[in-house]
């Protein structure tokens, strides 16, 4: 997968979790404090569930 600026993203591992409304607040919290690590994570909602994935961003 490929960002701008020449940036290359690469998927490490997703996980299927129940909806919780305060999940974004988790990944939120990921993303500001481990992107010194050069890692992402993202959250998407599919019918009952959300999945979380993290990424490696070079």
């Amino acid at each position: 997968m490929q960002e701008g600026n020449n940036g290359k993203i690469e998927l490490l591992a997703t996980q299927r979790v129940a909806v919780s409304p305060d999940m974004y607040k988790v990944v939120d919290f990921l993303n500001k404090n481990l992107k010194r690590y050069n890692l992402m994570f993202g959250l998407s909602k599919k019918d009952d569930e959300m999945i979380i994935s993290a990424y490696e961003v070079e």
